[in-house]
């Protein structure tokens, strides 16, 4: 466990700029673009209940001011989107370098010299990605999200409505960030068969780690794509993009689960968006998709070939 550890710190101390810095920037990007937009923009305006804060002070009250705490108080996690978003992109181009980047400088002899497992190493990899990255974004996403809820409420406040009362006992308020890192579960095991399939390539190819990762999988569908229209082979195409392509290029997308498991995504437009809990829920319902565990088999089973090029090859 100790030695585990120390391989996280040190994947997070090679990859800083990427894991740490990256999201914190974009992160303060929003935060300043927001505030901007928030104390120097437009007015607030609250369409749903027909109340607009000019330069008088207007007091909401009653059933107004009950649904506009709620509507905050869920909804204010949600304004982080584009930070959890990075977090694709990120865990991605971490996995694409994490095997590879080590043998073409040759640091591979430096680590394979101390008493360190090849497993070990690359179970380190894997957890860093599936775990550590992940929590990184989410505690950065949260502290944004919250700064953007209290500069609304300061907004608010200005035009005479204080809801930070209001918002402080409003149990979706602690209910939100909870629910987000409760995702975290479902999230690595849609994102496994990714995060398998960047790092067996990054262990075996010795340059161009990008265009075999993308170009295998991109490649078979428009095969299979032309030999579907030019030889008239009866192929089930969209199958394999949609479980095959999809599942290796964009498993470590957050919410993919909505994509890959359509299926089971019962939203009619009369009953419109699904509230935090809905979203929730159908989440974890994902875990009954039969196509999500032959995913999890090969995900390990990618990461085992992984550790097992990464014992053979000693140089990029």
């Amino acid at each position: 466990m100790k030695t585990m550890k120390w391989l996280i710190k040190r994947e997070l101390w090679e990859h800083k700029g990427m894991l740490v810095w990256t999201p914190l920037v974009i992160a303060g990007l929003i935060a300043a673009l927001a505030l901007l937009a928030v104390f120097i923009g437009k007015d607030i305006q609250l369409s749903g209940d027909a109340i607009t804060a000019q330069s008088f002070t207007v007091s909401i009250q009653g059933q107004a001011r009950a649904t506009l705490v709620s509507t905050l108080a869920q909804g204010y996690i949600v304004s982080a989107v584009p930070v959890y978003l990075v977090l694709g992109f990120l865990v991605f181009f971490y996995c694409l370098g994490a095997l590879n980047d080590e043998r073409r400088d040759r640091s591979i002899l430096f680590w394979k010299s101390l008493p360190v497992s090849d497993q070990t190493t690359v179970l380190s990899k894997v957890v860093t990605a599936l775990v550590v990255a992940p929590l990184i974004v989410v505690g950065i996403a949260v502290a944004l999200s919250l700064v953007l809820l209290l500069a609304v409420a300061a907004k608010l406040s200005l035009h005479g409505t204080v809801l930070f009362g209001d918002l402080l006992a409003s149990p979706e308020l602690y209910l939100a960030p909870l629910r987000v890192l409760g995702l975290l579960p479902v999230y690595m095991l849609w994102a496994l068969p990714t995060v398998g399939w960047l790092l067996m390539i990054s262990s075996m190819v010795r340059s161009k780690v990008f265009v075999w990762a993308v170009g295998l999988p991109v490649g078979a569908g428009l095969l299979l794509v032309w030999m579907q229209k030019v030889l008239g082979f009866d192929l089930n195409v969209g199958w394999f993009i949609s479980n095959v392509t999809n599942r290796l290029l964009l498993g470590v997308v957050p919410g993919s689960w909505m994509w890959f498991d359509r299926s089971r995504l019962a939203l009619s437009e009369e009953h419109g968006l699904p509230t935090p809990t809905d979203a929730f829920l159908y989440s974890w319902s994902t875990l009954a998709n039969v196509g999500l565990w032959v995913g999890v088999v090969a995900g390990v089973a990618m990461i085992a070939v992984a550790i097992r090029m990464r014992r053979r090859r000693e140089e990029g």
